[in-house]
């Protein structure tokens, strides 16, 4: 099955109804957007074989929906683009999918220099690509690639998990047993980045007939929010840890509209999590995954949350539909309930590999199970709770920070001689990056300096929120840098 049968689908049963708004203003029905998808599709056709790779690099804009099903009625891969990223990290992803076009913003297409064609969504030309003839709905195999979903390693460099059309159903249909159940009357609001984390459910919510609703500041902004929320009918969002917090503190009341809050790709402390049911109600549900098995590992439905303790509020709760998790000792035998070790799954959400590095698909991959490289433990109930990260990914806000990159970026500057980066816990950001670095170079450096030395470099949301002089690096007798030490000063 092709992705896009669920549009096809939802433009059958609900054809009048409106399917994507702009804040509250209505884009297009569902049989004006599924016209829209094939338009384009025949466009892609016209252009480029199936299974070429198509770009999306975008804050959240309306034209993304109709993007990826029309990518999907092509036969093309949707590589849809962190908008947050520097221009020269997505140059650096569009060069290792090798795409064949990029759909962007204004704002990303004048920074691009990738060489590759690049389409302005806001400009006139775009129109052009939705005038020409639509094709037939296609027929797919369902082991086909569908998205590139770029996902760094412990490297920081960028590696695309390659998800199938039935690892997108998986996932799903997993979504929709677990964690919502919505119908033509609701919508889901994209207060996240549809690059990604809000971006998955598109599908979940299109085959229900639920309408899709894209702020107009194209980011987040907690007011916008729940405005958004008390305008359009039974209201569903996924939101980051520290969005969830942002929207708590407006101190606004749960709008009666808001029916279900996702939250995840970051740590939720129990003092949070138990402010937010103070404040909104039963309207939370967790989830625990990866890019490699997308959103779908283990999560906390609903009904966990009815007289929940402190030990289930800080899991990542129980097995996903249609997944198997298990935690497995160094040796790969079982780890017993209560004993740390790393975290493994199987199903069909997982991804078929990483796109032309088979090493990488070998190591995570070994055995017929994913390595999420992240350690935890199963509780007696079948709760999984997570304890460390073996990779020493920063998981701040929701994106994930590569220390190594931040590293190397911080090594470019003359006064720099060595750097290390580690998380610190943050009851806001869940938590932060801090960069520890020796100065060779000059007698003392400005944080300003330094700031500015990383924007030419990395992201901006990559950037240490301290920087802390040390005369040396705690090191063991091989040479490798003691992370463990720094974190112990952190918490001093």
């Amino acid at each position: 099955m092709n992705l896009f049968a669920l549009l096809d689908q939802a433009a059958r049963q609900f054809p009048d109804r409106g399917a994507v708004y702009h804040g509250r203003h209505r884009c297009s029905t569902w049989s004006e957007l599924r016209d829209r998808a094939l338009r384009l599709a025949g466009a892609l056709r016209g252009r480029y074989p199936a299974g070429a790779r198509i770009a999306i690099a975008s804050e959240n804009r309306p034209e993304i929906v109709e993007l990826l099903y029309g990518i999907w009625a092509a036969e093309c891969v949707a590589v849809p683009i962190n908008y947050k990223l520097h221009p020269r990290e997505m140059a650096q992803i569009l060069d290792d999918a090798s795409v064949s076009h990029v759909f962007a913003s204004q704002a990303i297409a004048d920074q691009l220099d990738s060489g590759y064609p690049v389409e302005n969504v806001e400009g006139e030309d775009y129109s052009h690509w939705l005038t020409g003839a639509p094709v037939a709905a296609p027929t797919t195999d369902p082991s086909t690639l569908a998205w590139l979903f770029y996902t760094s390693g412990t490297t920081g460099r960028s590696k695309g998990a390659m998800l199938t059309h039935r690892n997108l159903m998986a996932m799903t249909v997993a979504h929709l047993a677990d964690m919502d159940s919505p119908d033509e009357r609701c919508s889901l609001i994209h207060a996240a980045p549809m690059s990604h984390g809000s971006g998955l459910y598109i599908p979940a919510y299109v085959v229900r007939g639920a309408r899709q609703v894209i702020p107009e500041g194209g980011g987040f902004d907690p007011a916008e929010f729940l405005d958004l929320c008390e305008h359009h009918p039974g209201s569903s969002a996924f939101l980051a840890p520290t969005m969830v917090q942002r929207v708590i503190a407006t101190g606004r009341p749960r709008p009666s509209a808001l029916q279900t809050i996702v939250y995840g790709g970051g740590p939720m402390y129990v003092d949070s999590i138990k402010k937010a049911l103070a404040a909104f109600g039963p309207v939370f549900t967790q989830i625990y995954g990866q890019g490699e098995s997308p959103m779908t590992i283990t999560g906390l439905r609903r009904a966990d949350y009815d007289d929940a303790d402190d030990a289930i509020l800080g899991s990542v709760g129980r097995a996903r539909t249609g997944m198997e998790v298990a935690v497995l000792r160094g040796d790969d035998t079982p780890a017993a309930v209560g004993e740390i070790g790393e975290i493994v799954c199987r199903g069909d959400v997982v991804m078929s590999g990483y796109w032309r590095n088979p090493v990488a698909t070998g190591e995570t991959l070994r055995g017929g199970w994913l390595r999420t490289g992240d350690m935890g433990s199963f509780d007696a109930r079948g709760y999984l709770t997570l304890h460390d990260r073996s990779k020493d990914v920063v998981i701040s806000g929701g994106s994930n920070i590569y220390p190594r990159e931040v590293e190397e970026a911080l090594l470019e500057h003359p006064a720099v001689s060595e750097a290390c980066v580690v998380g610190a816990p943050d009851a806001e950001w869940g938590e932060i990056v801090v960069a520890f670095i020796v100065i060779g170079g000059a007698d003392e450096i400005s944080t300003a300096d330094l700031d500015a030395h990383l924007l030419q470099r990395i992201a901006r949301f990559k950037r240490p929120k301290r920087y802390l002089a040390v005369d040396d690096l705690p090191k063991n007798s091989y040479g490798k840098v003691l992370k463990k030490d720094l974190r112990q000063r952190l918490s001093k």
